[in-house]
């Protein structure tokens, strides 16, 4: 579990040594370069213009008039089961007229969810069992999860829920930040949604129901490309 002390970016390039394996997961046109570059380079240190209109969008009381207080790369979370702790790609806590909000964003060009529960289950390193049960009570959900669900928006999602009991705050959100100009994997993201009987369209959020006393939400927004195109050295 990393340290709970952060320092400020001077550039998206301190982004990287944040990651699980940097050497391999840094790369152009990646998910995580990408995001980067989309969440260091806002001038006014806000959300990314498209995550901002997401969240006004959703028409909750909870999301109403919300600005970014704080925006943390690599977010570790623990949960039961397994040696690791779920890494949010970017924890972000905001505050608007009803109080704080928690948001987790999952980072996404055309790389898919990774594996999914079925696949999972069928790794049996210590753990598992105990970390989907935990999952599947805390997002109160109804076990058996199906095989084909992609066991990170799972993780994802609680872990959302999670720090916004630690921050008390008023509502928690899980938000896949894609970069693929097709919404590559949006299939995927809909069928996690269904678990929850809603149907979120690409750009929208939408509401969940309470979870651990939390109001959750789930939604899906398209950065911009140029973040993607850009060299190396940019």
């Amino acid at each position: 579990m990393a340290k709970r002390i952060f320092v400020p970016t001077e550039s998206y390039r301190d982004w990287q040594r944040l990651l699980a394996k940097p050497e391999l997961h840094w790369k152009a046109g990646y998910s995580a370069m990408t995001l980067a570059r989309s969440w260091d380079e806002q001038e006014d240190q806000g959300f990314p213009p498209e995550v901002g209109d997401a969240l006004a969008a959703a028409q909750a009381s909870q999301l109403e008039n919300l600005s970014l207080l704080l925006a943390l790369p690599e977010y570790q979370v623990a949960l039961p089961g397994g040696d690791r702790p779920s890494q949010t790609d970017v924890l972000a806590i905001a505050r608007g007229d009803a109080g704080l909000v928690v948001v987790a964003v999952e980072g996404k060009v055309d790389e898919p969810f990774g594996p999914t529960v079925g696949e999972r289950r069928a790794d049996r390193t210590r753990g598992v069992d105990e970390r989907l049960r935990f999952l599947t009570d805390c997002l109160g959900l109804r076990e058996p999860i199906p095989g084909s669900i992609r066991y990170q928006l799972l993780h994802r999602s609680a872990s959302a829920v999670l720090v916004a009991e630690q921050f008390r705050a008023v509502a928690a959100v899980m938000l896949v930040h894609s970069f693929s100009p097709t919404n590559k994997w949006f299939e995927d993201f809909l069928e996690f949604a269904a678990l929850f009987r809603v149907r979120p369209d690409p750009g929208g959020i939408v509401a969940v129901g309470q979870r651990r006393g939390i109001p959750l939400f789930l939604g899906w927004c398209r950065g911009e490309q140029r973040f993607r195109e850009k060299g190396a050295d940019a």
